[in-house]
């Protein structure tokens, strides 16, 4: 597959940063805002945002459970800052009522760095990205505190009051990180995702087809 079609939820957020970002590196994209415009996708961008806002426009709009039934169904899917929030199985201090879409067997802390002002950038190392340490910007970042057995941790955090911090996983074809690549000209972890989408059997439609065997990227 040389053109994936990579889908990025579009209700709020980075959106068109992640197009941007996936584009540069020979995905084809599309905004994310009803429940018909998964069907067909090779993969799927949660971006950074608010992430209870973003959960109740996905309820408001019939989008919530669609998103669900794509993750759990094999799409591939990645998230960034809010985006791994929504990918979360369970939630730290969150609203009672705070809704998930789920996929990854892990509890994430919201906003565990603090407040806005608290924002940093950093230097992590994310275990499959060669080239050195990614720069990450952290907005009112979560964490994962917790990560299940069947979970890699692709990397933490080094140094400070906050050291040792898992700031990005995978499970399978599900990728998550506290971070926002989109924002800092680093096209790794983007490209990344791309040849996961690319890999044969990372790729599973939304409508729960398959197309056979995908070919491996050249690159």
């Amino acid at each position: 597959m040389s053109t994936p079609h990579i889908g990025v939820l579009a209700l709020q957020g980075d959106v068109r940063e992640h197009r941007a970002v996936l584009e540069g590196q020979g995905a084809r994209t599309s905004a994310v805002r009803r429940p018909e415009e998964l069907t067909g996708l090779d993969g799927l961008v949660l971006p950074g945002g608010e992430s209870t806002t973003i959960a109740k426009l996905a309820r408001r709009w019939g989008l919530l459970d669609p998103l669900r039934d794509a993750v759990r169904g094999g799409l591939p899917a990645y998230g960034s800052c809010a985006g791994m929030i929504l990918l979360a199985d369970r939630l730290l201090d969150a609203p009672a009522d705070q809704e998930t879409i789920g996929g990854l067997d892990v509890t994430v802390r919201r906003n565990a760095f603090g407040r806005q002002v608290d924002s940093f950038e950093s230097e992590v190392e994310v275990a499959g990205v060669a080239g050195g340490p990614v720069h990450a910007v952290f907005i009112r970042a979560p964490w994962v505190e917790q990560a299940g057995d069947g979970v890699e941790v692709l990397g933490r955090v080094s140094g400070g009051p906050a050291d040792g911090r898992i700031v990005a996983v995978r499970q399978g074809s599900v990728v998550a990180t506290s971070f926002h690549p989109e924002l800092t000209g680093d096209t790794r972890l983007h490209r990344f995702f791309v040849e996961l989408v690319r890999q044969p059997g990372g790729r599973r439609r939304a409508d729960g087809a398959s197309d056979g065997v995908i070919e491996e990227s050249s690159t």
